[in-house]
């Protein structure tokens, strides 16, 4: 995960002209900020086996509205579809969701391989060039799980297609029944599974109050090498990466390789994250 605009800068979420149009109250006369606006990637899907649409989670768009503040906008994860400059012009900030598929092989000079897959290589290209974009123009951005890998390839660097391959790691994806079937219970696919230590005094530890948490974990891919400008913020008992920032960004880059979206509403970890991206957001607008 990722965060900073200064310390909600940019963290590894307007509509046509609201960017800097005031709303006025009737009878107060005074003039009050909209709520910001987020993008939040959309995920290839087949509806039916049979029909090409896009696909965002309910709990990302919830953890947006509700405690971000801000009004969340699914877009397109297609480069067919969506111009990442048109996109910037005109929201407050982004969201890269966790997604099934993961990031595809080639992106950091690794061959794949179909144990591997899902792979969604047209939501890698409008991911990857969200991610510089939004930290070059200093516009808030929030990586969940799929998000934090996204951002470190995105500054060169590389993943492990499958961490707990890795001797020594443990695993980290969703519990599944004794017969592979996925656990039917989200609340157990979803409850904190291990301790994150973080940097102290970094923007995680500052954000949150605190040097270690306990969070959940769903996630296959994991960094290898981290890119130039990625710091890492969180690492688990096993030494995976679970919290990026990036460097010198002028925003909010945060990026967390587990699931803060399911519960923010409730669990104080994940609700700290979401109020510092409306912080960040809230910021963004005001210098915009």
């Amino acid at each position: 995960m990722l965060i900073r605009h200064d310390l909600a800068g940019m963290i590894g979420w307007n509509l046509g002209l609201t960017q800097k149009i005031l709303a006025q109250d009737d009878d107060s006369g005074i003039f009050a900020m909209r709520r910001p606006v987020v993008g939040v990637i959309g995920n290839a899907h087949r509806v039916e086996n049979r029909f090409a649409a896009q696909m965002v989670g309910e709990r990302n768009l919830r953890a947006v509205a509700d405690v971000s503040g801000a009004l969340p906008l699914m877009f397109a994860g297609s480069p067919e579809i969506t111009d990442v400059g048109a996109l910037l012009d005109v929201v407050d900030g982004i969201v890269l969701t966790g997604a099934r598929a993961n990031v595809h092989p080639t992106r950091f000079k690794t061959e794949p391989h179909e144990r591997h897959e899902p792979y969604d290589e047209h939501r890698d290209d409008v991911a990857l060039a969200l991610s510089e974009a939004c930290v070059a123009r200093g516009i808030p951005i929030f990586g969940i799980c799929r998000g934090l890998q996204e951002m470190n390839v995105a500054f060169g660097g590389s993943l492990h297609p499958e961490i707990r391959e890795i001797p020594g790691r443990m695993n980290h994806r969703m519990p599944r029944l004794e017969n592979g079937e996925i656990h039917p219970d989200q609340t157990v696919i979803f409850a904190d599974r291990h301790d994150v230590t973080l940097t102290p005094g970094g923007a995680f530890a500052t954000i949150l109050g605190r040097e270690v948490i306990r969070v959940n974990s769903l996630h296959g891919q994991g960094i290898l090498d981290p890119g130039a400008r990625v710091v890492i913020e969180g690492v688990a008992e096993d030494g995976t990466i679970e919290a990026i920032r990036i460097a010198d960004a002028p925003g909010l880059c945060a990026r967390r390789a587990v699931h803060a979206e399911y519960d923010p509403q409730r669990n104080p970890i994940n609700r700290a994250l979401f109020e510092a991206f409306g912080d960040a957001l809230k910021a963004h607008r005001r210098a915009s």
